[in-house]
């Protein structure tokens, strides 16, 4: 009996954006506050649509073998049962990163 792969989707803040990324390894790391993503799953390039945001995905994670993303950017992690399409988007009103930003030092403090 042949044991199926696991497949994850996970979304994480990276630079005021939200990525989804599929990959088949998410863990957590032994450097403290992080989690690891190996094995990065994306479409066939011999596919006649081509979705941009997915090909820069696949440029930006082209050489990479594993990624540390920190605990806090994480927003979700799915178990799923294949994978889709990776997409950035715009971080939208939903979805608030962590730490909020905090006021300007000297600044005004209401209330």
């Amino acid at each position: 009996m042949s044991r199926r792969k696991s497949i994850y989707k996970v979304s994480f803040i990276n630079q005021g954006k939200v990525y989804e990324v599929f990959a088949q390894k998410v863990y957590q790391a032994d450097l403290y506050g992080f989690v690891v993503i190996e094995q990065l799953i994306f479409g066939e390039r011999s596919t006649v649509v081509v979705d941009p945001g997915e090909e820069r995905l696949k440029s930006e994670f082209e050489s990479v073998r594993r990624s540390f993303v920190p605990m806090h950017a994480i927003i979700r992690i799915d178990e799923v049962e294949k994978e889709g399409v990776a997409k950035i988007h715009e971080l939208g009103a939903n979805v608030t990163a962590f730490p909020p930003t905090l006021p300007p030092p000297g600044g005004r403090r209401d209330g």
